[in-house]
């Protein structure tokens, strides 16, 4: 139900601030059922913007005083150095300075009086893993982890963190999956479930060895080849063991419940043993084959490299861009155009030129050294002429076909196109199909080497050259010939490598290859069936289009870092006991390869396929490593103990979730389940769940260039501008222009560095964040957002522990049942307490159905609106007044009325920090340990929050009061009323104002006796003189009106008894009157509404016409376009309340 369009006139139209001992916020409410509207982002936002200036602005007020302070006699100085002892106390950062040892229960003897990040975050982490909680062997021990009844199912939850790269360091990309992962874990292992989440690092072949070469080169000058392949491997080893504990540093500071036990490291033996075992199998079953293909190749750092490593660089048109090794920037973005000369005589290798040519246009003019043919549709009428002749290589004096292929696009340039099957991923299968020749220009280093396809040296000008010097002295001997018809800009996507930055090159080299397609059609089945479910649901598009799409997956890599590649090349002594079936004159023949989990194993295996004795052959193993995605794919059983028949393995595979980023789906997921169903039977996992991407707040990607890569652990524990300018400078490899842009970039987005937000907050930013298909656009306002409302948590809670308690000071005991707790809790008749104890129901709900289908905002929703908008600006506010005023003489009505309101308080508080757990591991830990607990005679209660049970909703549903939350709805429309009349003519609070309700219909008379004390609390009413019939109706509803809204409450039937001057609220059930004749100067507020009026319609005038500008929609950004008009409308729906205001006013009688 929705008040607001029903209200005549409208005049909420401000915030209002509760009071009391801080534990209300401010926010306006409004809508919905129970009164709560969910915020949006831009009202989260603007929260976040208002209390970090006001805290800026405190910062600065104390500041000034400190230093203007005059010498006021010795009489006073002892009372400012109190002062000033008093408000450093009140800004002081509280720290946790207790001397606990490490691994043991914090020190709870202190209950700061506000929340400090660096004071709740302390100790937990060492107590939660020496007690064993992350592990599954918590509850039960080994023995009953590994029993019948406790395979892999629903009672177990198993999970692998996605292994980051070892060389790095955590970015906000994997704060979003630890949030995410952790908060599941943490949910399933209290909904009883035994739970495994296995931490794990990659050892990023590529990446490692980059930093490796860079420290070699940096400390001592020399390359890994000066000091050799095993040096090296043991430098990188020894980097590891120096640096490799970083990233698990943060994975803890991050609160991550992973069983450390178990960490898997991807060079582990454990998990050599498992690569080895797989690539001999699918060798052995020709699923892994040898071949010479096209590949990803960085010509600095001499190795194949995989797609995810290959940043693709769009260009608009003509671009100069740095290339590794190259004094000047390179020209890109253009095409090349330039003739082939048809020959005459297609028969003859002497033939002269026909006189006529035919044009090509090219992005890589110097690739055409290695063309092998020319190109044209079938159906082109240009060229149909030209049909099986030749052309002339005009460098290598060679003559090339025409060939023809419905693969050319007749409308892109000229229609003809060239073909060099050496260096073109499209012009490779083109090669092959028509069998062209092979030519290759360019070597390992991207130098120019002109070899033919059997690898023959041809002579010409340019070997030796740089390929980029190449192609301007190939485009202007091209020209000298006649041949070169200009360059035109050209939009173009230019492949660059994420390591070296070098222009990624198509090279054919002989490499290892998976055959994928078989696997891609079993997974694409897996999802089809059910075996796997993905979500979104979306992604199933997404992996159906690329799967059915598959191409062969290049595994080896030119590194020494890595899983060397267990096969073999066999060489033969004698020559001439070679089989004949063997190329005696191939480099690399496939055949001769040995794929074996030793050197000795493939000795034996050799001798046998060939069928000789091992002194008769020579074995060499590849020098390549595997690809790191291999080893990563095995991830979900090597970590279990895969190849061994493990108890582990069969106790937790196939896991329960993998949940990653989309951006990975191909080159992780797939391969996972590709190794899954081949090598164990099965899918690795029954779920995936992926994450979108984490942009900035300006919904740009998130890179160095633009100086908004944001580190978790800055976030958590805060840094300056300063601070993180110098981390740009030293950790990025940006040339001049582009840090300058960095820089500027962070200035724009962190003009006052990043707040001190904690760990609690980011987390629970990061899942409200994470809506299903949607990217997230992280906004460090909005995180501190959550840490003002961490600070909501702690004030709450310091009241409620205080309120709590009796008279005597004695702590409520709560009854050893759930229901005894709730018949407790309700026995009082207090309407406040069954429609709190409802939404209650609702909120373990949300989270429940939130966090079981991956709707986080739900979940996080479902926490958050029940903790501040119900629990503590309404129903904490409504029982201080009775737990505060309850004594020993008091009756025994209000006794029973306190004994149950303690009892409601605490179900939702332990309720509620329960549902926040999974989210905030930290802060909710703190405040529960400071609760009494629960527990039936003779039982221990639960030693942490985190191994409590998570409140289910079967357990709450039948308490779920529809039409108990619909009254209180009916009477907190009252309280809005008037909050927002208070509002609307800048009424103070402390000023009591008269409110006399009218034309009350007959069945919305109960609702307002049962919430009497709500709406007296919340609107802060004084009870006037009425009637006697009336007196025990006012009585009763008066407490609920009044301490909501500060007035003096009437109750009458007939209008002609309702004070003159008021401004009258028109709710579907009753008129609320507000007098304020007493209070307001009548024409003094009509024009100050009117001036506003008049500011508001400027500025609405203003953007519309900004709006309505030329070329709006194509030239302004769509950001600032969106931002425009939900600024309009915020302006609008002000001018509708004012003008609401304004009609009120003037048709109040005074």
């Amino acid at each position: 139900m929705s008040e607001t369009s029903e209200m005549k006139p409208v005049t909420a139209n401000g915030a209002f601030e509760a009071q009391g001992d801080g534990t209300t916020n401010g926010n306006k409410e409004g809508g919905g059922r129970g009164g709560v509207v969910e915020k949006t982002e831009k009202q989260l936002k603007k929260e976040a913007e208002k209390q970090a200036k006001l805290e800026k602005f405190k910062a600065k007020q104390q500041k000034k005083t400190t230093a203007a302070q005059p010498a006021q006699g010795d009489q006073e100085a002892p009372k400012k150095k109190k002062e000033k002892e008093k408000e450093d106390k009140k800004t002081a950062v509280t720290v946790y300075d207790k001397d606990t040892p490490a691994g043991e229960f914090k020190d709870l003897s202190q209950f700061p009086d506000s929340y400090s990040p660096k004071y709740v975050e302390a100790a937990w982490y060492p107590w939660w893993e020496k007690q064993g909680m992350f592990t599954p062997e918590y509850k039960g021990g080994k023995e009953a982890m590994y029993s019948e009844e406790n395979r892999a199912g629903e009672n177990t939850f198993m999970i692998v963190i996605p292994p980051p790269n070892v060389t790095g360091s955590l970015h906000i990309g994997h704060g979003l999956t630890i949030s995410i992962e952790d908060t599941l874990v943490r949910w399933h292992r209290m909904c009883g479930r035994r739970t495994l989440w296995v931490p794990g690092c990659d050892h990023a072949g590529i990446a490692t060895q980059v930093v490796v070469e860079k420290k070699l080169k940096r400390e001592q000058n020399v390359s890994r080849h000066d000091i050799g392949r095993e040096a090296f491997v043991e430098n990188v080893w020894k980097w590891k063991e120096e640096k490799g504990h970083i990233i698990y540093d943060q994975i803890r500071a991050m609160g991550a419940s992973v069983d450390w036990n178990r960490t898997a490291f991807t060079m582990d033996e454990k998990l050599c043993k498992a690569v080895v075992e797989a690539f001999v199998r699918l060798h052995e079953d020709k699923l892994i084959y040898r071949d010479n293909r096209l590949v990803n190749w960085s010509c600095t750092l001499k190795s194949a490299i995989s797609e995810i490593e290959v940043d693709k660089k769009e260009l608009a048109g003509r671009t100069l861009l740095p290339v590794p090794g190259y004094k000047d920037k390179v020209e890109f973005g253009v095409l090349a155009s330039f003739a082939y000369p048809v020959v005459s005589d297609s028969e003859s290798d002497s033939a002269t030129d026909s006189g006529e040519s035919i044009i090509v246009s090219t992005t890589r003019i110097e690739t055409m050294l290695a063309d092998s043919a020319v190109a044209v549709h079938p159906d082109d009428e240009r060229y149909k002429s030209m049909h099986g002749k030749f052309v002339r290589h005009p460098i290598r004096g060679d003559k090339m076909p025409i060939i023809v292929d419905d693969f050319v696009d007749m409308s892109f340039g000229t229609g003809a196109v060239k073909i060099t099957p050496a260096h073109d991923h499209n012009d490779f299968t083109v090669g092959r199909k028509h069998k062209l020749p092979f030519f290759q220009m360019m070597d390992e280093e991207g130098n120019i080497s002109l070899v033919d396809e059997n690898e023959r040296q041809i002579q010409c000008k340019y070997n030796g050259m740089k390929r980029f010097v190449a192609r301007k002295v190939i485009a202007k001997d091209l020209e000298a010939l006649g041949l070169f018809k200009g360059v035109s800009d050209n939009p173009m996507v230019v492949p660059v490598c994420s390591r070296s930055k070098d222009i990624v090159e198509p090279l054919l080299k002989p490499q290892w290859y998976v055959d994928c397609d078989q696997m891609a059609k079993d997974a694409i089945k897996a999802v089809e069936d059910g075996a796997i479910k993905l979500y979104p649901a979306a992604s199933t598009k997404q992996w159906n289009s690329w799967l059915e799409r598959i191409r062969p997956w290049c595994i080896s890599r030119q590194l020494w870092w890595g899983h060397q590649i267990p096969a073999y090349y066999v060489s033969f002594v004698d020559p001439a006991k070679m089989p004949q079936s063997l190329d005696k004159h191939a480099k690399d023949d496939p055949e001769r390869w040995i794929s074996a989990r030793s050197k000795e194993r493939a000795v034996e295996k050799a001798c046998k396929k060939f069928g000789v004795e091992a002194s008769e052959i020579e074995l060499r193993q590849d020098e390549d490593v595997l690809d790191t995605w291999f080893s990563s794919g095995l991830f979900p059983f090597s970590v279990l103990g895969w190849p061994d028949e493990s108890e582990e393995l069969r106790r937790f595979y196939p896991g329960a979730l993998l949940e990653t980023g989309n951006d990975i789906m191909f080159f992780w997921v797939a391969r996972m389940v590709f190794m899954g169903q081949k090598l164990m039977g099965d899918v690795p996992f029954k779920e995936v769940f992926f994450h979108a991407l984490v942009r900035d707040a300006h919904g740009r990607k998130i890179s160095k260039s633009f100086g908004n890569v944001v580190d978790p652990l800055d976030v958590i524990s805060g840094i300056s501008l300063a601070q993180l300018q110098q981390q740009l400078k030293l950790n990025s490899n940006l040339d001049s222009s582009e840090l300058k842009r960095a820089e500027e970039g962070q200035r724009k987005d962190f003009p006052n560095g990043i707040p001190e937000c904690g760990t609690d907050a980011l987390r629970f930013a990061l899942c409200a964040y994470t809506a299903q298909g949607r990217d997230v656009n992280l906004d460090v306002l909005r995180v501190q957002g959550y840490r003002f409302f961490c600070n909501k948590i702690w004030n709450a809670t310091k009241l409620a522990v205080e309120l709590l308690k009796d008279t005597d000071g004695l702590m409520f005991k709560p009854p050893p049942t759930f229901e005894s707790l709730v018949e407790l809790a309700l026995c009082g008749g207090d309407g406040l307490t069954e429609w709190i104890v409802s939404r209650l129901c609702f909120a373990v709900e949300q989270c429940n159905l939130g966090l079981s289908t991956y709707m986080f905002p739900t979940a996080t929703t479902g926490a958050y609106q029940f903790f501040l908008y119900e629990l503590c600006d309404k129903y904490l506010e409504h029982v201080k007044p009775i737990l505060r005023s309850s004594s020993d003489s008091s009756s025994e009505s209000e006794s029973k009325t306190a004994t149950s309101c303690r009892a409601a308080l605490y179900l939702c508080l332990d309720t509620s920090l329960k549902l926040l757990a999974p989210f905030m591991p930290f802060i909710t830990e703190e405040l529960w340990q400071r609760l009494p607990k629960m527990s039936s005679p003779g039982e221990t209660p639960p030693a942490s929050i985190h191994v409590s049970n998570y409140p289910q909703k079967a357990q709450f549903e039948w308490l779920r009061k529809l039409d108990c939350e619909e009254a209180e709805e009916n009477a907190f429309s009252i309280i809005r009323q008037i909050r927002g009349t208070r509002a609307n003519y800048e009424v103070q609070k402390q000023l009591k104002l008269d409110v006399c309700l009218s034309e009350v219909s007959e069945d919305k008379k109960q609702c307002i006796l049962d919430f009497s004390n709500f709406i007296t609390t919340l609107s802060f009413l004084c009870l006037s003189e009425v009637s006697e019939d009336k007196k025990q109706c006012i009585l009763d509803f008066s407490n609920f009106i009044t301490t909501l809204s500060g007035c003096r409450l009437t109750f009458e039937h007939s209008l002609e008894k309702v004070p003159k001057g008021c401004a009258v609220c028109v709710l579907p059930f009753c008129k609320v009157n507000i007098l304020l004749s007493d209070i307001i100067d009548k024409e003094k507020e009509l024009g100050k509404l009117a001036t506003k009026q008049e500011s508001k319609t400027t500025s609405l005038q203003k953007l519309q016409e900004q709006t309505k500008m030329p070329d709006y929609d194509t030239k302004v950004p769509e950001s600032i376009q969106a931002k425009n008009t939900e600024k309009i409308q915020e302006l609008e729906k002000e001018l509708m309340d004012l003008e609401s205001a304004i009609e009120a006013l003037k048709a109040m009688e005074i």
